[in-house]
């Protein structure tokens, strides 16, 4: 995750979705009766017998904070699993002394490998193609390109919403949704910053999309164990002053019994 990189950044990607401020309380969110009451589905319907989830993230602990539960539950069906990695994530602090980029890009995949051991997956299989984190848009060509040359027919590709309110998030899933459109695939994305910055009920979302993964209880520690393997994002940095990129309320919305996906 990649969240406060510029102002000027988190307003590329909509004026109306900007990630700014403490976002919509936890609270706010728990009492709504429409998160409750959305249609669920299960990891084996997501991802049939036979097909594989290849779960493409922006920055490396996207796929966990997404999806961490579910990909505990696709291990489990015994799905076959592809991480790719678009960026090292090497954008998350700007001017930091204690953060710097060069430090960030061997820090962070260590990170990621340990989180992914953290849900018992030390052998997924995983793909990093050292885009530039904050300029995915712009290297959206590229991206298009490496993943047509990994993608298999039965797959069902897995990325974080268009409309998620990244710049690196948004261009990574129009890329997949393109994708998906063109090899006539399943598309599932996960909403992370729209938990932020939109509202219950909010038509900014495509509720009707939406579908609620139960998660239970070890699943759930697993995931948040996972997270704290990502200390660069969720300490703060001594250097600038700045508090960590990943709040505690930001991995509280994230981090319930339940994951949601847009399908």
């Amino acid at each position: 995750m990649n969240h406060e990189a510029t102002e000027s950044e988190a307003a590329t990607a909509a004026d109306d979705r900007r990630i700014v401020g403490a976002g919509t309380p936890l609270a706010e969110w728990r009492q709504w009766q429409g998160l409750s009451a959305l249609p669920a589905v299960d990891a084996g319907t997501l991802v049939p017998a036979g097909s594989r989830a290849v779960v493409v993230a922006p920055h490396p602990d996207d796929e966990i904070l997404g999806c961490g539960a579910l990909l505990q539950q696709w291990s489990a069906l015994g799905r076959e699993l592809l991480i790719v990695s678009v960026t090292e994530g090497t954008g998350s602090h700007p001017g930091s002394s204690a953060w710097p980029p060069e430090r960030l890009g061997r820090i962070r995949p260590e990170e990621s490998r340990r989180a992914l051991s953290r849900l018992g997956l030390e052998g997924v299989d995983v793909i990093r193609l050292h885009l530039t984190d904050t300029r995915v848009g712009e290297e959206a060509h590229e991206l298009a390109y490496r993943l047509h040359r990994l993608l298999r027919p039965d797959d069902v590709l897995v990325t974080t919403w268009r409309g998620d309110g990244h710049p690196d998030h948004e261009a990574t899933g129009r890329v997949c949704a393109q994708l998906a459109d063109d090899h006539r695939l399943a598309l599932v994305e996960l909403p992370i910053w729209m938990w932020h910055w939109a509202k219950p009920e909010d038509i900014r979302v495509p509720w009707h999309r939406a579908r609620r993964v139960t998660v239970d209880h070890d699943q759930l520690a697993r995931k948040r164990a996972a997270m704290t393997e990502h200390a660069s994002q969720c300490e703060p940095d001594p250097s600038t002053g700045r508090p960590a990129v990943l709040s505690s309320p930001t991995l509280a919305r994230l981090m319930q019994d339940h994951e949601v996906v847009l399908t």
